[in-house]
């Protein structure tokens, strides 16, 4: 009986952690993606000629930025 209250007391306590840390890699993932992959990925785009690409990707990232920015408050 005590063995089953202490797996079901650890899943809860190690499940909290593994929530908190997924939060923790999903913010810290959209961080890398906006502030590095994005921009080598337009500058990758331009060198190779292919700005009618880049272009529309560059717009729709701004426009995100914008709405997400306008949401909360900043701006």
């Amino acid at each position: 009986m005590l063995t089953l209250l202490f797996v079901i007391c650890m899943i809860a306590v190690f499940g909290k952690l593994a929530v908190l840390a997924l939060k923790g890699a999903w913010g810290l993932t959209k961080i890398v993606f906006s502030l590095i992959f994005l921009p080598l990925i337009l500058i990758g785009l331009v060198i190779k000629g292919l700005l009618i690409l880049a272009f529309p990707v560059l717009l729709i990232a701004g426009v995100i930025f914008l709405i997400s920015e306008l949401q909360t408050g900043r701006i």
